[in-house]
């Protein structure tokens, strides 16, 4: 993974150049960003970048100091190095291939696992080749992914306290070939408890030892471990940023490639799931859903429910954001008029829009929203689709046709 790989993000890349170029660099830091925010591939990059950054043989715009992590000179480096010039240098090293590769001996990663079969004691070295052949196809994949991958089904993945163990094992050896030794950990938020083992080793690491923890939700990682690291927000990334990178990367047209930015809000994983399901007709299937609901009564209501909780939990979620969608199209539609937002909305979402804002008020479709948002974290958390869109049904139509705006709270 190179810089350049990455979408957006350019403030971040040159925030983390410069924390190195000018001695500014915690042994530990937390990459934390949203789902699709790249995140991941950051972390991965700037992984490469400092294992490849032996000593003196590193890019320099000035005399700089040797040590990563010594202290900051009297005077601060003047730095002019940039995402594409170190993306250049690092090409030109030896150890790029395997870094590229996620073979190099001196990074190490960490992430969730299951056993493989019972009484298993699973660590993250027993998944390295499906990790990284997930890391080449996806990088910008959630936990989700990850797990369905090496198939995890409906089971739980964890950051063990084997896996800790193994860690502290690890960093504790020399180095092999880099100057460094990193550990890459994605999703911390799946160590528990055990995971206070690693305090000693993150506060007084060995020498050139770097920890970076990659995350999404920073209130589900151990007080201890956060306290000790460094924080890097990731933002989401521009949805011009988005956009180009879908017409470049997936070689869609302009026109889809805007309307599935829009939808995806900066998610580009969410992106990439919009355009694997892009032949789905949603429209259809909510004006089903919304018939059901408002005129042919209980029995049609059953059959939709019946229908829709046939389909996988990745299907399920893209219905709902695409109405979660459609309602924040309604809102801007009914406040700002004909210029919705920044692309063109098709004119049988328009169509729905205008309905929409007839049949319902701003403060029905925002409680309309949140319910949704709730679903969606509900089946990503393998709710029972069948009971969740009965009792989300049942919600909605107290929403529009009672208008118990309550009701969502």
């Amino acid at each position: 993974m190179q810089f350049n790989d990455i979408i957006g993000q350019r403030e971040i890349k040159q925030q983390l150049i410069d924390m190195v170029s000018n001695n500014r660099l915690s042994h530990a830091l937390l990459f934390l960003g949203k789902e699709g925010s790249g995140a991941l591939p950051l972390a991965l990059a700037f992984a490469n970048y400092i294992s490849l950054k032996n000593g003196l043989n590193a890019p320099k715009s000035k005399e700089a100091p040797v040590s990563l992590f010594g202290d900051a000179p009297e005077e601060e480096v003047e730095t002019h190095l940039t995402h594409s010039s170190i993306d250049a240098w690092m090409q030109k090293q030896d150890g790029f291939l395997k870094a590229n590769s996620y073979t190099h001996p001196d990074i190490h990663f960490s992430f969730p696992v299951l056993p493989r079969k019972s009484g298993d004691k699973p660590v993250s070295t027993d998944y390295i080749s499906e990790w990284r052949e997930f890391l080449k196809k996806n990088p910008y994949g959630n936990v989700y992914d990850w797990l369905q991958f090496i198939g995890a089904e409906n089971k739980q993945g964890n950051i063990t306290a084997y896996e800790c163990n193994e860690i502290i094992k690890k960093l504790n050896l020399k180095s092999f070939e880099s100057e460094y030794k990193i550990l890459v950990m994605w999703m911390p938020e799946y160590l528990g408890t055990e995971g206070n083992k690693l305090l000693k080793l993150i506060e007084e690491p060995p020498a050139n030892t770097l920890f970076i923890l990659v995350a999404e939700n920073d209130s589900l990682i151990l007080q201890t471990i956060l306290s000790r690291c460094q924080l890097v927000k990731i933002p989401i990334p521009d949805i011009a940023d988005i956009e180009k990178a879908l017409i470049e990367k997936a070689k869609i047209s302009k026109d889809q490639a805007q309307q599935i930015a829009g939808i995806s809000e900066g998610n580009y994983r969410e992106a990439l799931q919009i355009l694997r399901h892009a032949d789905e007709d949603w429209n259809d299937l909510l004006r089903e859903w919304l018939n059901a609901l408002l005129k042919n009564g209980p029995a049609s209501q059953v059959k939709w429910i019946e229908e829709i909780s046939k389909q996988g939990r990745e299907k399920q979620k893209q219905f709902l954001r695409y109405f979660n969608h459609l309602l924040e199209q309604s809102i801007r539609l009914k406040y700002i008029g004909g210029a919705v937002s920044n692309f063109t909305l098709p004119q049988n979402e328009k169509d729905f829009a205008d309905r929409f804002n007839r049949l319902t008020t701003v403060a029905q479709q925002q409680a309309i929203v949140e319910e949704l948002d709730k679903a969606s974290y509900y089946i990503e958390r393998n709710a029972n689709a069948k009971m969740l869109f009965h009792a989300l049904s049942i919600k909605l139509y107290h929403i529009i046709k009672d208008k118990v705006v309550m009701v969502a709270n």
